[in-house]
């Protein structure tokens, strides 16, 4: 291989690539899907909890939720419309306060504050806006609250939103159509114009080619996962080991579209492939939705070894250590498909494949 080469045809490739309706597919798929599962499945640019307030007398109660920047609070014109907004899922909650509730609170009196809460609001945001109303409330009485309140999240994936289940999912198709997709298609693409023949009479070898195809697909995979995953406010966690899994997870991916490449003689063959094999690929994002099925057999997926390390690092709190192992799995299948493209590409550039 030679760099000069491989560089030469990179350049070609990023030059050609804007034009290619696959890298602008690439480019726009995630935040199109993103946009449609947070519209679907929740809100996009504010998860806090949303609460409505009925407040005819003015209440310090309400000011104070009002100015909360943990809940977004909005005032109610009435008691029915706040009823509606709830039940509709417009609001996750909304409470009554009633003309003179803070003199009866400060008198001593218990005066009713009706909460109405909807049924397809998460449990999480029930929580948070039981225990602020509580604690403001004790604020507009004169008291300190006598305990403090520390929510620790616990338990598995069990617990976790639509939306937030359906991120792996998200990420895996952005690396999968930057890596996979647009490095296999690059490839064919060259074979069926029959530009590949010409460049390997020249100096450059079919090795240069994957090399140059694989670069692509790799910055490509990475940019894209990371956009990804600050889309959806997943960027978070050991950027080391966040940054690793990424890179381990693009080397997977483009090796894939090599060998999909390598294989296929046109688009036809090479859609054929994406339709018969990429369950294999897709495959562990389905017990992530589904946290209660036996969890071992998701091992069973290849992607399932970079798609792991990069929720547990995002959603767990893992660092690039705790990750290892499964990286070093992941490492090991990239090793094996890199000898199936070596051995696939000297059938397909005989002499011309070079180490």
């Amino acid at each position: 291989m030679r760099l000069r080469t491989t560089l030469a045809i990179l350049r070609k490739d990023l030059a050609l690539g804007p034009r290619s309706p696959l890298v602008a597919w690439a480019l726009v798929m995630p935040v199109l899907m993103t946009l449609l599962v947070h519209g679907v499945f929740g809100s996009l640019f504010d998860a806090r909890p949303r609460v409505g307030v009925v407040d005819p007398g003015g209440s310090e109660l309400a000011a104070a939720l009002l100015d909360l920047p943990e809940l977004d609070s909005r005032i109610v014109p009435d008691e029915a419309t706040l009823e509606l907004l709830v039940e509709r899922h417009d609001l996750d909650a909304g409470l009554v306060i009633d003309v003179g509730f803070d003199e009866a609170l400060r008198a001593g009196d218990r005066p009713a504050l009706p909460l109405f809460v909807s049924g397809e609001s998460l449990a999480s945001n029930r929580v948070i806006v039981s225990v602020t109303t509580l604690d403001l409330i004790r604020s507009v009485e004169g008291r300190s609250a006598p305990v403090t309140v520390e929510v620790v999240t616990t338990g598995d994936a069990q617990d976790l939103s639509m939306v937030e289940r359906l991120v792996p999912l998200l990420v895996l198709m952005a690396m999968l159509v930057s890596g996979v997709f647009v490095t296999s298609f690059s490839l064919v693409e060259e074979r069926e114009r029959r530009t590949l023949e010409a460049l390997l009479v020249t100096p450059a070898s079919l090795t240069d080619v994957l090399v140059a195809k694989a670069t692509l697909g790799l910055v490509l995979a990475v940019a894209m996962g990371t956009v990804t995953l600050a889309l959806n406010g997943a960027l978070t966690g050991s950027p080391a080991g966040l940054l690793v899994s990424l890179l381990v997870g693009a080397t997977m991916a483009v090796m894939i579209g090599l060998v999909y490449g390598v294989i296929s003689s046109d688009a036809r063959s090479l859609y054929t492939l994406f339709k018969s094999l990429n369950i294999i690929l897709i495959g562990p994002v389905v017990f992530y939705l589904f946290p209660e099925w036996p969890q071992w057999i998701a091992k069973l997926f290849p992607t399932y070894w970079f798609l792991d390390p990069i929720v547990a690092v995002t959603t767990r709190g893992s660092t690039l250590s705790d990750v290892a192992p499964d990286l070093l799995v992941a490492l090991a299948i990239c090793a094996a498909l890199a000898v199936l493209v070596g051995a696939l590409g000297r059938r397909l550039g005989g002499p011309s494949v070079q180490a």
